[in-house]
């Protein structure tokens, strides 16, 4: 896919490159190049505001609801000049990313005209609500619970490892509606607003100092029947097509970062020296075909029907593969940094490729660990048979 060379989209990536290093070198300098997702809470929502703006935060979207109806080679051209801009990540990625797409698909009328103009100007950061303790990467295993009393629903549980549960105006949650149900039946998918009794999210600090997850206990929490998406009881279904769109667009943005971080271990292999260590050059290049195999299986991806929640082939392998390369990355810019990357950026924070190396643990387990990936591209994606499962 030659991006650059149409001139329609050779100016549509001037056009976004001039903005973003525009607004990154002047008003929002102080965020650019932040890689934690919860520091800066105010200037982050403000940035969110100016990306809502100029209607650069959800390009992909119908113009009727803040987007430019942006093909899926202008999507992919704004992912790459943001992350080559060393925009933050967003504070509201999970609502642009995933919650919207996904009320755009199967929401009424009603919720997006309520819901989707807050996430495209920046106004609603979304948490989510899926995993939970003793259930690591079992979704299905949901013990949060749910009663319909009138025209709300009374939400009784915990969640845990909340990315941004503690600056969030709303999260949207997976609880069991239906008693005694098991597995994936008896689940609805409802958005529950954060501000109010009932709702803890307590911040859990990671060893890289940070603290951008959160366990969210629900005590009594109320949601309202209208704000369910879909059915009561189909909350396995929207879920699943939610996690559809996190295999979209945005992955071309993380190579981007990805790219970053290369550049970086490379520029600090050539200031010590280990730019000639025979061992070192030969991880630097298997890297570099890494990354080069993760575009193009990233573009396939897009080309089978990207924003669908039926996913192809290709992108049922697509997080297993990223998540053991990142690691290995991680890795590899320890040993390239020594003695340096064990020295934190201060007393209580790691910063930099040190940062990225301790983050880098966690890509085999969140967001269904590589065991769990093997499980759905064999039963998924090959057809197999399914694994035994424990009654």
């Amino acid at each position: 896919m030659q991006l650059a060379f149409a001139p329609e989209l050779k100016a549509f990536r001037e056009e976004a490159a001039s903005w973003l290093n525009a607004q990154l070198s002047g008003p929002f300098k102080a965020i650019c190049g932040q890689t934690n997702q919860v520091d800066n809470v105010e200037e982050r929502r403000a940035w969110e505001a100016a990306l809502g703006e100029a209607r650069w935060s959800v390009i992909g979207w119908p113009e009727q609801w803040g987007g430019r109806d942006a093909s899926i080679a202008q999507q992919i051209i704004f992912a790459e000049e943001y992350a080559r801009a060393k925009g933050p990540p967003r504070a509201g990625h999970l609502g642009v990313e995933l919650l919207g797409p996904t009320l755009i698909a199967m929401g009424t009328e009603e919720q997006k005209a309520r819901f989707l103009p807050d996430i495209a100007s920046g106004k609603a950061i979304w948490c989510q609500g899926y995993s939970e303790p003793g259930a690591g990467s079992d979704l299905a295993n949901v013990k949060t619970k749910a009663r319909l009393e009138g025209d709300k629903y009374i939400i009784d549980g915990q969640k845990i490892w909340t990315s941004m549960g503690t600056i969030a105006d709303w999260c949207f949650v997976v609880a069991r509606t239906e008693a005694g149900s098991v597995g994936n039946k008896g689940l609805s998918f409802l958005m529950v607003p954060m501000d109010q009794p009932g709702v803890d999210p307590r911040p859990i600090r990671q060893m890289t100092g940070e603290a951008e997850f959160a366990e969210v206990f629900f005590d009594g929490a109320e949601a309202l029947a209208i704000d369910r998406i879909g059915a009561e009881g189909d909350g396995w279904k929207v879920a699943m097509a939610l996690l559809g769109f996190e295999r979209g667009v945005s992955t071309l943005a993380q190579q981007m970062h990805f790219k970053i971080e290369l550049d970086e271990i490379i520029a600090a292999a050539k200031r010590n020296g280990m730019a000639d260590d025979p061992i070192v050059r030969q991880k630097i290049a298997h890297a570099y075909a890494g990354l080069k195999i993760m575009r193009y299986n990233g573009l396939r991806m897009l080309s089978d029907g990207e924003g669908s929640a039926d996913l192809s082939g290709a992108a049922y392998t697509y997080k297993l593969y990223w998540s053991q390369w990142h690691r290995d990355l991680g890795e590899l810019a320890m040993d390239v940094l020594g003695q340096e990357g064990e020295i934190g950026a201060s007393e209580e924070r790691f910063d930099g490729l040190p940062n990225m190396y301790l983050m880098s643990r966690s890509d085999t387990i969140y967001a269904g660990t590589d065991q769990i990936q093997r499980n759905i591209i064999s039963e998924r994606g090959l057809g197999l048979p399914r694994e035994p499962r424990g009654k």
